[in-house]
């Protein structure tokens, strides 16, 4: 079973930077992509950034340039730089895996909260 924490949250001033961490224990294929979410408060959740074991990243429109995904697969841990934060950078972020190898399946951690100030 596939479980994932999320640590690097907190409180920040508009324009500081936070770096996120998600470590995974159990077995990650090299097809799994892992990602982050986000969701604030009254809003849906919306994708951030995700990585592929090789590199390959896909961004949402909220990163706006400024963030940047990378992925540890020795570690089993992804990472995302926050640069440059804004008030509506405000949430919950989530780590998340999607597998696809002979199934369709998600793995989300617990959530860390990122709160910043105007």
């Amino acid at each position: 079973q596939v479980q994932l924490v999320e640590s690097g949250g907190g409180l920040v001033q508009s324009g500081g930077s936070l770096r996120l961490s998600c470590t995974a224990s159990g077995i990650i294929f090299n097809s799994d992509v892992m990602g982050w979410c986000r969701q604030a408060d009254g809003k849906e959740r919306e994708l951030v950034a995700a990585i592929t074991s090789g590199g390959i990243t896909n961004y949402g429109d909220s990163a706006k340039g400024r963030f940047a995904i990378s992925r540890d697969n020795a570690k089993k841990t992804a990472y995302l730089q926050m640069n440059s934060l804004k008030p509506d950078d405000t949430a919950v972020y989530y780590c998340n895996i999607r597998r696809t190898y002979l199934t369709s399946t998600d793995y989300w951690g617990q959530g860390t909260q990122v709160t910043v100030s105007s």
